[in-house]
């Protein structure tokens, strides 16, 4: 740790930021080189776009200082997915240096190449291929320059943790560091560079402690709510009681005697601060507030009808063949309706903001999964330019899709550093992170299939609705076929959702996993047939069926048909390019209707795997977040008023009800790396209400299944 000029803490390795100024880099560091890549990203985004790709003069920008130590910049945020290794270990591995000697700053507005968030699985995907580039086209130049510098051909020089030697002679050397001295270049190599291909690889692929990891269990690593800076206050909001709410009167007076209290109101925003967070509080209970909220016109029950009436016109995708001739040509039609409702993101560190505002200048510290939007959004809110603004983003304490919004906190944190001179941080509580966050919105899923007589799928009418498409692509082999999207599961529906809906890790891929996986076990029942035998007899999907051998192989799968009342269940599904299938082993009291989960077996082929145990790790995490969305959290509320307030009424998984799980990664070094921070909580809830229904026969079509769902569901038997 070491000051900066302003006297704040500058944290160095691990945690992912430096507190200097681009224009200040030489100066304070002295000598270095520093390389600018015009790396051609045009096909690395395709879809994914926003609107923006990386600079393509500066596509990735790493500087290698006299010591030989790396700076890698990303604009990429660690939130405990495990980049800050990964993206370690791609440049490491293609500029020739040794892992230890990287140091990652990540998601600094001011020192960063830009980046449009850390979301969809999308770092490693392409973030990676840029910045493996880059570490090559350095490592180009150090050879040019280690050519000179030796006088003779590069072709006869080679790089081995940060030394260029010549091959014939290891004594013939000199280091990044001694080519680094007092030199400041721009040089761009004549060709392009090449990357290395997988047989090449030194320190990808291989398994590799986490570099942030010893700082997270010390508790040295600082998020945004451990900054402190001089002279800072820490603000409480005056917030609605419900969504809709508008306010009618506030009197402040007894906050604004409570000594060391300053009350701002300013447009719509009232807040107190104080430079105790208790007294900020005591300040913020004394305002007498009056509101007008709205009437309830929908609840957590009745959201669902309410869904259906409010949906848009579909958007079509993967149409074949002919819907009517498919069903003629069925001998059992099967057709039902799945819904999950609302669903918070809940991370450990609520959205957590502390803004500094400087001779017309914003410096903010805040948990964010997208600095780069956030700077605009600052910037818009203070009426400055966004060059003005630079957001540093410490370590997040957990996303999973809800800190890549708004950052509202940040917006507040700002305005008031602005209006009261002074450092100010906002950082939610328990209800406000509840009401404030994005949810994972309700959605409804109606399938209509039918199997032929030799026991194929000949008939899939899948509609859904407010969920979006994702992960509904189809696999199995099916003549007739058509998905039909009613609205996505994001982005302004405010005629259908009384809340603002947003990605939540996998964005709707959960639910119609759910739908898909546990609409092919049903048509396995009817046949009679092994849910597995019944998979592979309708996909001749290589990378699929690969996943789902490995799953069953490690599993000990055993043939039978459903229900066999030994409580098995297995779902499959795709999602960010990566194939992943799920087995999974429970029990069922039918009694008090609790579902405990045995053991989960999940196989993923997510192409190359850049670090094995951090890529095992995501897929670990998934699972155990799968159980929450599958058997317990939901958002209960009337009207715009929400009576899930804080973990009593919305149960996490916790760590003495988890079952033995097993990761097990497919190899398929054919194929550039896929996403996986994500694809192996998709077959979550499918999986386990298949494993239910073979334990019990009883189906559950609404998430979460919880014990009073499944008690209502063995009534019926």
């Amino acid at each position: 740790m070491r000051k900066d000029s302003s006297g704040l803490m500058e944290m160095s390795q691990p945690t992912p930021q430096r507190l200097l100024k681009r224009r200040d880099f030489m100066k304070l560091f002295g000598g270095g080189i520093i390389v600018l890549f015009t790396v051609d990203v045009s096909d690395l985004f395709g879809q994914a776009s926003r609107g923006r790709a990386y600079p393509t003069d500066i596509n990735a920008y790493l500087r290698i200082a006299e010591d030989g130590e790396v700076t890698v910049y990303s604009g990429k945020i660690e939130m405990g997915q495990g980049v800050i290794t990964s993206l370690a270990q791609m440049a490491a591995d293609e500029l020739g240096v040794s892992l230890e000697s990287i140091h990652m700053v990540l998601g600094d507005t001011e020192l960063c190449p830009w980046d449009m968030g850390t979301f969809g699985s999308m770092s490693t995907r392409f973030f990676g291929p840029a910045l493996r580039s880059a570490a090559a086209e350095a490592k180009g130049v150090l050879l040019e320059l280690a050519s000179e510098q030796l006088k003779t051909a590069k072709d006869k020089l080679s790089v081995q943790n940060g030394v260029v030697y010549l091959t014939s002679d290891k004594d013939t050397r000199v280091t990044f560091g001694q080519l680094a001295k007092g030199q400041k270049i721009t040089r761009k190599l004549d060709g392009k560079a090449v990357t290395k291909s997988v047989s090449e690889f030194t320190v990808m692929g291989k398994p590799v402690i986490r570099m942030d990891g010893v700082a997270k269990v010390t508790g040295k690593a600082l998020y945004a709510g451990d900054i402190r800076l001089h002279d800072m206050v820490y603000a409480r909001i005056l917030r609605p009681p419900a969504h809709g709410a508008s306010l009618k009167s506030a009197d402040t007076s007894a906050a604004a005697k409570m000594p060391g209290v300053t009350v701002i109101k300013e447009d719509n925003l009232i807040a107190v601060l104080h430079p105790d967070p208790e007294g900020a509080e005591k300040a913020l209970a004394s305002i007498k507030a009056e509101f007008d909220v709205p009437k309830p016109t929908v609840d957590d029950k009745t959201i669902f009808d309410h869904l259906l009436k409010s949906a848009p016109q579909a958007q079509e995708r993967d149409r074949k063949g002919d819907l009517a001739a498919g069903e003629k040509s069925a001998v059992s039609v099967f057709e039902n309706q799945y819904v999950n409702g609302y669903g918070a993101h809940a991370p450990i560190e609520t959205h957590t903001a502390l803004a500094r505002f400087e001779g017309g200048k914003a410096t903010v510290w805040t948990s964010t999964q997208t600095p780069f939007p956030n700077q605009q959004q600052i910037a818009q809110a203070l009426g400055i330019p966004p060059e003005n603004v630079r957001v540093i983003t410490p370590f997040v304490g957990g996303g999973f899709g809800g800190k890549s919004s708004a950052g509202l906190q940040a917006v507040e944190a700002a305005k008031l550093a602005k209006i009261s001179g002074k450092p100010v941080q906002v950082a939610w509580s328990r209800a406000e992170e509840f009401f404030y966050d994005t949810f994972r919105p309700a959605a409804v899923v109606k399938v209509k299939s039918g199997t032929d007589s030799a026991g194929k799928i000949c008939l899939w009418d899948y509609q859904v609705y407010f969920a979006g498409s994702r992960s509904a692509e189809q696999f199995y082999e099916v003549p007739h076929n058509l998905i039909r999207a009613y609205g996505q599961w994001g982005g302004g529906q405010v005629k259908a959702h009384l809340f603002a809906t947003g990605p939540w890790r996998a964005p709707g891929a959960n639910i119609n996993v759910f739908a898909r996986e546990s609409q092919i076990d049903i048509m396995a029942a009817k046949a009679k047939s092994d849910p597995l035998e019944f998979r592979l007899n309708n996909t001749s999907d290589k990378r699929m069926r690969s996943v789902l051998e490995a799953a069953a192989h490690r599993f000990g799968w055993k043939k039978a048909a459903l229900p066999s009342g030994r409580g098995y269940g297995i779902a499959c599904g795709i999602d960010a390019g990566t194939y992943v299938a799920t087995i999974a082993e429970i029990q069922v009291d039918k009694a008090s209707g609790k579902v405990k989960v045995k053991r989960i077996v999940c196989a993923q082929d997510m192409g190359i795997v850049i670090n094995p145990d951090g890529a095992r790790m995501q897929m670990e995490g998934c699972m155990m977040m799968g159980l929450g969305y599958a058997l317990s959290e939901e958002i209960r509320f009337k009207g715009g008023e929400l009576l899930t307030k804080n973990f009593d009424t919305y149960e996490l998984p916790r760590f003495s009800g988890l079952p033995e799980i097993e990761a097990i990664l497919v190899k398929n070094d054919e194929l550039t790396p896929q996403g996986g921070g994500e694809p192996a909580i998709v077959p979550i809830g499918a999986v386990i209400a298949n494993a239910i229904y073979d334990a019990a026969g009883v189906r559950l079509f609404q998430m979460p299944m919880t014990p009073e769902r499944v008690k209502e569901a063995l009534k019926g038997m």
